[in-house]
């Protein structure tokens, strides 16, 4: 693995790509492209970072704008609106499955870490409106019963987030019998690692020592199909099946920073160092341990890169991308806590 030093985990270029009405999806290098709109995806995610981030000078900005934005996307039980453009309209888009699991994750997080409690209580009223949300999507199901599992650490009783997290544990998919490609899809596709994460959280939450043992098992062997001489290799934009080839391109950031979270969970169950090393590993892909050996975030700007090619990265800044670049640091920075070093 390349060694190099962790970047310090930074709100500045989130803050750049944000106004008063919510984060822009997308830019164009490093500046925000305002003609794109604005996602309610990146609202939940930038909720849970700016939460959890919560020592950076604009976390609170942040975490306000991101609150208001999934208060004025939501449309009653568990419906969000999904994009929102730049003079304040919502667009026609159906609302997405996806949308609305990564909304409850940043209501979740935000509600169980977030120090403000104007913040805190406001996450918490509209994660108990929208706690009916259900899906038939496994990826929309691990979002929102990551941010039930969140929210249950710091108020065990709620009664909404409960009943997620216990559907979750009879719906998230279980590793299939084929030894050869135990993966439950018959492609990987994207945000991978955040299957056997969710998995692996809900049945830490219930106490289900065997559907842990199936998620690490799966974790483990997504962990050695992504690694290629001794780095990680991500499944590309397009998806693999159990015949592609290595490496593939573009590769996102957003599995560096699910894997990274999985796999440091992992070690947080287990106390296994071997996992503790996997998300390292992971999250030195942005760092240049990847199969172009570039960095893929600008320190300039604290900005993350929208994707791995197979000459370089893509060099716009994207909100994505940098949440999946600052999620990576912090999730990295807190793995060399003291308290996660002792374990």
């Amino acid at each position: 693995m390349i060694e190099t030093v962790v970047p310090l985990p930074s709100l500045r270029h989130l803050v750049r790509l944000s106004d008063a009405l919510g984060i822009f999806e997308h830019a164009k290098l490093d500046r925000p492209r305002p003609e794109c709109g604005y996602c309610t995806d990146d609202a939940g995610r930038l909720l849970a970072i700016a939460s959890r981030l919560d020592r950076d000078p604009g976390s609170l900005l942040l975490a306000q704008v991101a609150l208001g934005f999934l208060e004025r996307a939501h449309v009653g039980g568990g419906h969000f609106r999904l994009r929102l453009c730049v003079d304040g309209t919502w667009t026609d888009d159906r609302p997405s499955d996806d949308s609305a699991g990564r909304a409850l994750l940043g209501l979740g997080t935000a509600a169980a870490r977030a120090p403000w409690p104007d913040v805190r209580d406001r996450a918490l009223l509209l994660f108990g409106e929208a706690a009916n949300f259900r899906s038939e999507h496994p990826r929309a199901v691990a979002y929102a019963a990551l941010g039930a599992v969140e929210l249950l650490q710091a108020v065990p009783d709620h009664a909404g987030a409960r009943r997620l997290v216990s559907d979750a544990a009879d719906s998230l998919p279980s590793p299939a019998t084929d030894d050869a490609w135990p993966w439950p899809e018959p492609r990987l596709s994207s945000a991978n690692a955040l299957l056997p994460d969710a998995a692996l959280s809900v049945a830490i939450a219930m106490g289900r020592q065997r559907a842990a043992s199936d998620a690490l098992h799966l974790l483990e062997w997504l962990v050695d199909v992504e690694t290629v001489d001794g780095h990680f290799s991500f499944t590309p934009v397009g998806g693999r099946g159990p015949d592609g080839t290595q490496p593939a391109f573009d590769q996102q950031p957003i599995e560096a920073w699910t894997m990274t979270q999985a796999c440091a969970r992992a070690f947080g169950y287990t106390g296994d160092h071997q996992w503790a090393g996997a998300a390292r590993r992971s999250g030195a892909w942005f760092l240049g341990d990847n199969d172009v050996r570039v960095t893929v975030f600008d320190p300039a700007t604290g900005g993350g890169f929208d994707g791995l090619e197979p000459e370089g990265v893509n060099r716009n800044e994207g909100a994505e991308s940098t949440l999946a670049f600052v999620g990576t640091m912090l999730q990295l920075q807190e793995l060399a806590s003291p308290a996660a070093a002792a374990s």
